[in-house]
């Protein structure tokens, strides 16, 4: 006799669309927030924090650099929240350099720092930028801190030392 045990299915991906301005990324971070709450997620509020931070930095992307609307899809697998961009620049991203004055161009090592897995890859619509957030690898702490130091100051190897 074979007894069939109930394994919960993961939601249907839920995907919106966002308009090409700055003022429609806060709306659409908390988009995917919301979702993600509804569907009762497993991830701390470090983790919940990165998700919120890091949806807007691709979405921020998207609409700055290609004055397009893109589209947001977020998915849960059961282990992992995936949050990935689809805009129309076929051009991928890259990070980029740390700069002591730049008030921005460190979104990117942000993702990279904070989100489990992530990448960029070319799409039918132009390129589908996407991270990865593990409901048992969420960094936090003092590591978490660690990361968003590193992501917003220069490497050390940048800094020239001076005579005090």
């Amino acid at each position: 006799m074979s007894v069939a045990t109930h394994q919960p299915t993961a939601p249907t991906p839920f995907g919106f669309r966002v308009l090409p301005s700055a003022e429609a990324v806060p709306a659409a971070r908390c988009r995917v927030i919301r979702t993600v709450r509804d569907w009762d997620v497993p991830l701390t509020e470090d983790a919940l924090r990165d998700v919120e931070l890091l949806s807007s930095e691709l979405i921020t992307n998207a609409v700055s650099y290609t004055d397009a609307p893109c589209v947001v899809c977020v998915s849960w697998n059961g282990g992992r929240l995936r949050v990935e961009v689809v805009d129309s620049s076929h051009e991928l991203p890259a990070p980029g350099e740390g700069d002591l004055d730049a008030t921005n161009g460190r979104g990117l090592f942000l993702v990279a720092a904070l989100a489990t897995d992530w990448g960029a890859e070319p799409d039918p619509a132009g390129k589908r930028v996407w991270f990865e957030v593990g409901a048992s690898a969420a960094v936090s702490g003092d590591e978490r801190l660690t990361a968003l130091v590193r992501a917003a100051a220069p490497s050390t190897q940048e800094v020239v030392p001076t005579d005090v």
